[in-house]
């Protein structure tokens, strides 16, 4: 297989970070969560960089830690749910690797994710309805991915098992 990182995108509870976890280790790649950067080098948690800063700090945050991966290879790189929403993120995404949108329905994500009180955009008085509206609005960039997985009715280890099997057929030249 090429060294081109493989960047999972998709609404959070789509299964980025254990898709990717799984897959780096299977590929023998460096794992790295958008996420986890940023909180590296804000030296805070997501949820308090929301709470002090707001929403428009962190994306500034995450444009600055989707930068930093620019040239990279050998990776497979778990992003924020949001990061694939701006233009200067998907060109660095899409210039270093294959972008797969790991898919899932508005209410597959919202049982996944329902009590996990990490994610501050979830922090309302509807969350169901605010994960229906997010995944409304981000598909159509979401859906611009390279690769399209439906992870709804997937284990982690068959989207793992159907990653390797496209990543080999593109190899091969057959993509």
């Amino acid at each position: 297989m090429s060294q081109r990182c493989v960047v999972l995108i998709g609404m959070m509870g789509a299964g980025k970070s254990g898709v990717g976890r799984a897959l780096a280790e299977t590929l023998g790649y460096e794992f790295v969560d958008t996420d986890k950067l940023i909180e590296k080098n804000a030296g805070k948690k997501i949820r308090r960089i929301f709470e002090d800063e707001g929403e428009a700090r962190f994306r500034e945050l995450e444009k600055e830690a989707v930068a930093s991966l620019k040239g990279s290879t050998g990776k497979v790189i778990a992003t924020g749910g949001g990061a694939f929403q701006a233009q200067e993120n998907r060109v660095v995404f899409n210039s270093i690797g294959l972008t797969v949108y790991l898919k899932a329905s508005a209410r597959e994500l919202y049982a996944r994710i329902k009590n996990d009180t990490s994610r501050p955009l979830i922090h309302t008085a509807d969350p169901k309805a605010e994960i229906a509206r997010l995944l409304a609005e981000r598909e159509h960039n979401y859906e611009s991915a390279v690769v399209v997985v439906d992870t709804e009715d997937l284990s982690v280890e068959e989207v793992v098992d159907h990653l390797i099997d496209e990543l080999a057929r593109r190899t091969l030249g057959d993509g």
